[in-house]
């Protein structure tokens, strides 16, 4: 019976990773995921209609679950078509996320009514946007890192709503009710106000409509042009610079200068008429004749961009986290049962945890061109993925399910750290120009982030040493020994790639700035890993430390690799600086005293230790 029952959990896992890359069916007769699959520039990336809708909903409300007022449930790519082109229902949807009391009483907001009580309309509090507007300006001249709580959720929300204003004004005018219309018509609206505003300079009887006509589109125009940030228009053919993506309304405003309106504002105006008055058959027509028009130019970008979309839906790092934490209780209930099965079930399910997180890291290189590690966001998956790697390795040899046991632990943590990384946006951005290297990127950083995988490794397996020893009665001699080896083995090879990344990173700064090392907060950070690595074998070698002082020891380095990674980059110095984050700050300090806490248990008497009582009764 136990047999198959891990053999029905095993199969569960890979049926469910199999299904999460089905290819996603439209929830209706509009032909949503072709529309979700066109490109439009973005921050210096062509990239489908898809990740902006997904990207955006992460940013503004935490999840890409969206809820109208009537219950219905829609897809990103839904939600981003009514804001596009039907603003007075988006502005419905309570999709900005607002959890500060004080926040919400300035915006005269009850918690009970928002989705979850967190999450609000536009609608809901557009009346008071003015108010938030000025609070937002006065926290702008506030240091970030001492700005107050409530400034901070000021700051949030003032740039959400900005961001989401940018979005709604990109491909369609808002504030034109005929705007479809209106486009058809430009030419002659255009001749009419030009003529109306002769007469009228002239002194002679002006049609005063046809003047107000032209103000009007003119102004929304104008709007469209400050306010949108997707480039929906591509250059035109034979042009000097493929990638000169324009906006939508720039396009519109040259035409109002006498230009000739294009293709595009018209497909996309055409588009948001079919979608207002449910014309499914009308609008396929138009996605497939936009994707026509440039597929051939652009074959690449919708190769990747039919990718991206998949990789989108199937979010493989998502199932990976709610994977890693079923393989850790399993490998824990092998603790606590005695029971062979269980461990090798929970080894199944981390190797194909670890084959799923393989080929979304794989997936996000081929879509960028880059080596694994190209920022946070990457760092957190690559850090997790070379962890399990080893943790594999080490439950193949000793087969006692503490490899297991890291691998889910260390697999959901760096999964949940990257997935809170993605709320700030784009995780596939543009790199600065100094990190624009390939080769540097495959091996200055990736033998380093190798190197914080280890060290985060060896004390996590510290970490099961001192609290199965102290909580528990588990930690056998052999278990104790089998970690003492395996703790030593990682930390030697932490050593070696960190020593290494750090020496290829003076060279890469060298190229880069003519100096290898300037005491840089990150070279210092990089620097003390290597060193705190050396004190571990150099105490081990010459007798210092026994099991208990290397357990400590290797404790103590995930605080070092911590501050490493995260910590200079809130420093707001220096050349590897990211900008003060409030709450990676909370965590990290937080994270730093759990560390301390458990080295003060390791450091206790033995004769506190639950382990050694039971070995010595």
């Amino acid at each position: 019976m136990k047999k198959h029952l891990s053999l029905l959990v095993l199969l569960g896992a890979l049926a469910t990773i199999v299904y999460s890359l089905l290819p996603t069916k439209n929830p209706g007769q509009f032909d949503v995921n072709g529309f979700g699959r066109l490109p439009v520039l973005l921050n210096g990336r062509l990239k489908p209609l898809d990740t902006v809708a997904r990207t955006t909903l992460l940013q503004i409300q935490n999840t890409q679950s969206v809820r109208t007022p009537d219950g219905r449930s829609l897809q990103p790519i839904e939600w981003l078509l009514d804001v596009f082109f039907v603003p007075e229902l988006s502005d419905s949807y309570q999709v900005f996320l607002i959890d500060d009391p004080d926040l919400l009483a300035l915006l005269n907001l009850r918690r009970s009514d928002g989705r979850g009580n967190r999450r609000f309309a536009l609608a809901q509090f557009d009346k008071y946007l003015g108010d938030l507007s000025k609070q937002a300006n006065a926290a702008d001249n506030v240091e970030s890192a001492v700005r107050t709580r409530v400034q901070r959720a000021t700051v949030q929300l003032r740039d959400n709503v900005v961001l989401y204003r940018r979005i709604q004004h990109s491909l369609a005018a808002p504030d034109l009710k005929d705007y479809l219309s209106d486009l058809l018509n430009f030419s002659a609206i255009r001749t009419a106000g030009a003529q109306a505003e002769m007469a009228k300079r002239a002194g002679q009887p002006s049609d005063a409509a046809a003047i107000e006509k032209i103000t009007t589109i003119g102004m929304a125009f104008q709007d469209m042009s400050e306010w949108a940030n997707l480039a929906a228009v591509p250059p035109p053919e034979g042009a000097p610079d493929p990638n000169a993506w324009r906006t939508v309304g720039a396009q519109l405003m040259d035409a109002l200068g006498g230009q000739a309106l294009g293709a595009t504002p018209l497909a996309f105006a055409g588009l948001g008429q079919t979608w207002r008055n449910s014309q499914p058959k009308e609008f396929n027509e138009l996605v497939t004749r936009i994707r026509g028009s440039l597929e051939s130019r652009y074959a690449d970008a919708f190769d990747r961009g039919a990718v991206e979309t998949r990789f989108n839906s199937a979010q493989p790092f998502y199932l990976g986290m709610v994977l890693s934490a079923l393989a850790g209780f399993l490998a824990l209930g092998s603790w606590v049962g005695s029971t062979q099965q269980l461990q090798r079930t929970a080894f199944g399910v981390v190797g194909l945890t670890w084959l799923l997180t393989t080929a979304g890291i794989l997936t996000r290189m081929w879509l960028e061109g880059r080596p694994p590690v190209t920022n946070l966001y990457s760092s957190a998956l690559y850090v997790g993925w070379g962890a399990v790697a080893l943790c594999l390795a080490l439950e193949y040899f000793y087969k006692n399910a503490v490899g297991s046991v890291a691998a889910g632990v260390i697999g959901f943590v760096t999964l949940l750290i990257a997935h809170h990384l993605s709320l700030t946006g784009d995780t596939m951005e543009m790199m600065r120009a100094v990190l624009d290297s390939n080769f540097w990127l495959a091996t200055h950083v990736v033998a380093v982030t190798t190197g914080y995988s280890a060290t985060f490794l060896a004390g996590f397996l510290a970490l099961i040493y001192i609290l199965r020893g102290f909580f528990t009665s588990s930690l056998d001699k052999g278990t104790a020994d089998s970690l003492n080896r395996m703790v030593y083995a990682i930390v030697c090879f932490a050593t070696l790639f960190s020593l290494v990344g750090t020496v290829l990173g003076g060279i890469w700064a060298d190229q880069s700035w003519g100096r290898f090392w300037g005491w840089d907060p990150k070279e210092n950070g990089a620097l003390i890993i290597v060193l705190w690595n050396a004190i571990i074998l150099h105490a081990r070698w010459g007798g210092m430390v026994k099991a208990r002082g290397l357990m400590n020891l290797a404790v103590f380095g995930n605080i070092v690799t911590a501050w490493s990674w995260f910590g200079v980059n809130m420093l707001g110095v220096g050349l590897h600086s990211y900008g003060f984050t409030d709450a990676a700050f909370f965590w990290l300090t937080t994270f730093a005293a759990s560390q301390l806490a458990i080295i003060a248990l390791g450091s206790l008497p033995l004769t506190k230790w639950r382990s050694f009582r039971t070995a010595a009764g």
